[in-house]
């Protein structure tokens, strides 16, 4: 099992000692480091100042909103991080949902999974440098010659010969569908809410990719690189303390984000059996009852989501975990010390 340092995206302003954060994380073993997006701060600029002074962690963003650039402005970025770190670039990606790509990105939505396997496919394209870039699908044509078009555009290979053709290219994704096809065409998955219960759910859809035709990887080879809260406390006190804390995370996941009737979070939920659970959360949520709707959530929930216990119970939930196919923890540390104390439990 691997452990990459999540440090997320920013809040209201930038946030304090990510560079003591990131230097522990490089001297205590961590595999890799990541970066988000949302609607401020983006994923690539603060994985390159801050990544400038380590030597040995990955790269990773989890994740690229893809709506937000053009496949080969993403893959520039991709191929000049590759350079500047030496080949330690991890691309993750994802389609975020329709709020934020049609009311920040002004794109639309439809077609996900379509429009996700187009800008794959034309990433590794200009990656591998081997012609010219030329896309005939419908979401990213290239040249462009729709509305507006000057019939100037001309293919293009990228100027910069990219370090790794290579580059792994890691996809966010839940339904069942789009986890197939994460399995098919691509090296990792960043599920939000793979847990050890939850984990016989995806499965088969993931089966089912690795057995499509020309699938890109085996069971093998993929990784799988799971997001959790994990905390080493001294007793079960301190374990219920921060199980508390946490439900208002999972209420805001399961209640509060997207659209009230497309929230891809709480269908997942739904899908590991709460959905009654999930509608009476997001009914308070959304009507503005927020602590009545943290109230519904249960610890068992929370316990399933998150590593929350004594030092043994942390390393016993973790090979959990790794017994389900997780390759890497992606966790969220405050501090130095408390990255130092993980690696040391899990060492």
């Amino acid at each position: 099992m691997k452990l990459g340092l999540q440090l997320g995206y920013w809040g209201a302003q930038p946030p304090t000692g990510v560079a003591e954060l990131v230097a522990a994380a490089e001297d205590a073993g961590f595999d890799a480091v990541f970066t988000a997006e949302a609607w401020g701060s983006d994923a690539f600029t603060p994985l390159a100042w801050w990544g400038r002074e380590t030597t040995r962690l990955r790269l990773g963003t989890s994740i690229v909103q893809m709506s937000g650039r053009t496949p080969t402005s993403i893959a520039m970025h991709a191929l000049t991080l590759d350079h500047l770190s030496g080949g330690r670039m991890v691309l993750g990606m994802g389609v975020s949902g329709p709020q934020v790509v049609e009311g920040w990105y002004g794109q639309p939505f439809a077609k996900p999974l379509a429009r996700t396997r187009e800008v794959v496919d034309i990433i590794r394209k200009v990656l591998a440098r081997e012609a010219p870039v030329i896309n005939d699908g419908p979401h990213h044509p290239m040249p462009y010659a729709g509305p507006g078009a000057t019939g100037l555009g001309k293919p293009l290979k990228p100027i910069v010969h990219p370090l790794r053709a290579n580059i792994p290219i890691w996809l966010g994704a839940e339904g069942p569908k789009n986890v197939a096809q994460t399995a098919e065409i691509a090296d990792g998955w960043i599920p939000i809410f793979h847990t050890p219960r939850s984990a016989g759910m995806y499965q088969p859809w993931l089966d089912e990719g690795f057995a499509r035709p020309g699938a890109r990887r085996t069971r093998a080879d993929f990784e799988i690189a799971a997001t959790c809260h994990l905390e080493i406390v001294e007793d079960a006190a301190g374990k219920q303390a921060v199980i508390d804390a946490m439900k208002p995370f999972v209420a805001l996941y399961m209640g509060g984000m997207g659209a009230k009737d497309q929230n891809f979070h709480k269908q997942v939920f739904e899908r590991m059996g709460h959905a009654e659970l999930a509608a009476q959360v997001q009914e308070l949520y959304l009507t503005g009852e927020k602590d009545k709707a943290t109230a519904l959530i249960p610890d068992e929930l929370v316990d399933d989501m998150h590593i929350i216990g004594t030092a043994g119970e942390v390393r016993e939930r973790v090979a959990q975990w790794e017994e389900t196919g997780v390759t890497t923890l992606l966790l969220s540390c405050r501090s130095a010390d408390e990255v130092r104390r993980v690696a040391e439990v899990l060492a």
